[in-house]
């Protein structure tokens, strides 16, 4: 969660840096087509049979978004390249049908001792050699080509999902299967684009490889005639049925070894991401962690984690295992097999040798074309189950994204306020994704300049509040409404720090050089940051030097920068002392005189800067505002008084102006 939302201009008119086009905007570039509609299991079916069923769409799910790369919002150059791909791969086979012919060449001339032909192919070899691995190395780079923008294309599209309206923060709030998105997101969709384009491509080139050697095999073995138990048997196109029943074996028993690959390949993947997950939270909170003395809890943590991860190769190790038996033996075998059952013609003289090494090498181009399975089922299997991640993340922002447009659930408005309010919540009802309200039926008018101070006990709802109010918590009913033309800038309890310098963490989110040296440096100096002034420039891990004290001091000199026109402050001074504090709070309130401040905090100190005062209560069915309050005697009535009266179904509130709780009439 960053610190600030800006809406939706700057001060002068222009769009701020950031928040141009938004990330909806931006998905709708890419993925143009609204989410599928949400698939319930079939209640008859039993767990494992609706387990299967929910796997099943899951790769039906990963196609519904990957396939658009070729469609017509998609990438213009996805067509032209998969057709080049296709090109290389016929001409590729053509060269191999060239080799086939120079072997059984190469072979009769050496069988004639014929001494000017084999110098003529040995020539002729050459241009052969060179062909080929120039269509083979064009070949590759055509492939990673389509695996490079395939899978940047989607990534923008699934990122932009992902970031759009706060959904990376409301996956967080919301039950589902999508852990450690990261992960997800950069390894898994890599795996999941870059393996069916070598898939597609292999099957295309086996199945043409197939086709061409199997009329090779036909053609060259002819008819194998044995003679069994006094009767001479004929077999047609011997060398074909051999192949195909040779391959058939390896292959089903590929399948049957493997028929846990990808359950295991999947749990192999969940394993390492959450290894990473672990290893990564330990580093950001390495702070607090050597504060406390946990590395020893951090190490026993990291230690079961590992052993999973551990353990899930020990399983996946014994599936390669088995895998390789079929696969090793296979290669081993299939090119002796064809030499021997050419043997006996050969022998007869029904058969040169130049056609037993054509044979052997098509039997063998044949038997590996067959035998893709054998080869590919493992990563075909790691394909599947990372295929599966992704889309599992996909269903989650499906579901968010199908909240967003319906109402079935209560989703929170945001428009635009009347008149010269600053910011109104309107019969604003706070709830959880699955309906529990949280806060329930608050009005609030706020007008430009006042410094508003929301309070209650801890878990009253007054964060959730101030998430609703900035439109990251999307579920619940009413409106959240701001001044049109005005900016908002969220400083939250713990400012995020970017990667980079000194400087673009002052900056952001605006870019660093928005601003000049002198401007940042005056800035750290106004928050009483002055001493890391020679550092604006310096790339360090500020978010790890940086105490939270001086984070929160950062996080407002990011105020005088930016100059919003409203401020939600959610326990943005929680690090500071009470002297720090108030420098602050006084600071802004020089600094940015005209400026509307909405504060949520626990210290009655803060009531000195502010010039009204709010109250949430925790009952029953979800919070209540039960008091609001001048601190400071206000030239005009405020809308909210007027209101209730005119509702008289609204609880009353006491609106006096002294700083004595109220509760309800």
């Amino acid at each position: 969660m960053t610190d600030a939302k800006l809406k939706p201009k700057s001060v002068d008119g222009t769009e701020p840096h950031g928040a141009g086009n938004s990330p909806q905007e931006t998905a709708s570039t890419v993925e143009v087509m609204p989410p599928p509609d949400a698939i319930e299991p079939d209640p008859e079916l039993t767990p494992e049979e609706a387990e299967q069923a929910r796997k099943r769409y899951l790769l039906k799910r990963f196609w519904i978004s990957a396939r658009r790369y070729w469609g017509r919002g998609g990438d213009k150059f996805a067509w032209p390249f998969s057709i080049g791909l296709l090109a290389m791969i016929g001409m590729n086979v053509g060269f191999q049908y060239g080799i086939n012919l120079w072997n059984r060449g190469i072979f009769d001339a050496i069988e004639r001792h014929d001494a000017g032909t084999v110098y003529f192919l040995s020539a002729v070899f050459v241009p052969l050699v060179l062909g080929t691995v120039a269509i083979v190395t064009i070949q590759v780079a055509v492939r990673m080509m389509i695996q490079r923008r395939w899978r940047s294309w989607l990534t923008t599209a699934v990122i932009a999902r992902w970031l759009a309206n706060g959904r990376y923060y409301q996956l967080n709030l919301i039950g589902g299967d999508h852990k450690n998105p990261e992960a997800r997101i950069s390894e898994d969709l890599r795996i999941a684009t870059e393996a069916p384009v070598d898939f597609i491509a292999g099957v295309i080139s086996a199945f043409l490889a197939a086709s061409t050697f199997i009329v090779v095999l036909w053609t060259i073995g002819g008819a194998l005639t044995l003679p069994i138990a006094g009767f001479t048997v004929t077999i047609p196109g011997f060398l074909v049925i051999t192949a195909v029943l040779y391959a058939a074996i390896t292959s089903s028993s590929m399948a049957v070894i493997g028929r846990y690959f990808v359950h295991v390949s999947e749990a192999k993947n969940q394993a390492e991401a959450e290894f990473r997950y672990t290893l990564t939270h330990v580093r950001e909170n390495g702070e607090s962690i050597a504060l406390l003395g946990g590395e020893e809890e951090e190490r026993n943590d990291l230690d079961k984690t590992f052993a999973n991860v551990l353990k899930q190769w020990a399983l996946l190790a014994r599936q390669h295992m088995r895998t390789t038996l079929v696969s090793h033996g296979s290669m081993l075998i299939a090119p002796v097999v064809p030499v021997l059952l050419c043997a006996p013609k050969f022998l007869e003289g029904s058969m040169t040798l130049g056609q037993v090494m054509q044979a052997a090498s098509a039997f063998a181009i044949v038997q590996g074309a067959f035998g893709w399975l054998v080869d590919n089922y493992p990563r075909l299997a790691d394909w599947n189950a990372c295929a599966r991640r992704i889309a599992s993340l996909m269903m989650s922002l499906d579901g968010l994204e199908r909240a967003e447009q319906s109402d079935s659930l209560g989703r929170i408005k945001h428009g635009e306020t009347e008149g010269e309010s600053m910011l109104s919540l309107n019969d604003l009802s706070v709830s959880l994704d699955d309906g529990t309200a949280v806060v329930t039926e608050t009005r609030v008018e706020i007008e430009p300049g006042e410094r508003v101070l929301v309070a209650g006990e801890s878990g009253s709802g007054k964060s959730t509040l101030v998430r609703a109010i900035s439109g990251l918590w999307p579920w619940g009913s009413g409106s959240v409404n701001f001044h049109a033309d005005r900016r908002l800038f969220m400083l939250p309890q713990r400012p995020y720090i970017p990667s980079g310098t000194l400087r673009r963490a002052v900056a952001y989110p605006g870019a660093a050089d928005s601003w000049t040296p002198d401007e940042i440096k005056a800035a750290l100096a106004k928050v009483g940051l002055d001493y890391l002034n020679d550092k604006i420039e310096e790339d360090a891990p500020w978010d790890q030097t940086l105490s939270g004290g001086e984070k929160q001091r950062l996080a407002f000199a990011r105020l005088l920068l930016h100059q919003p026109d409203i401020i939600v402050l959610d326990e943005a001074t929680a690090a500071l002392d009470e002297k720090s504090q108030d420098k602050m709070m006084q600071m802004v309130i020089d600094e940015l005189p005209e400026v509307t401040i909405v504060s949520v905090a626990h210290r009655a100190e803060l009531e000195a800067f502010h010039s009204r005062k709010i109250t949430l209560e925790r009952r029953k069915g979800g919070a209540k505002l039960v008091s609001d309050i001048d601190l400071i005697k206000r030239k005009r009535k405020r809308n909210l008084l007027s209101r209730v009266l005119k509702n008289p179904s609204l609880p009353k509130v006491s609106t006096t102006s002294n700083k004595d709780s109220a509760v309800p009439e």
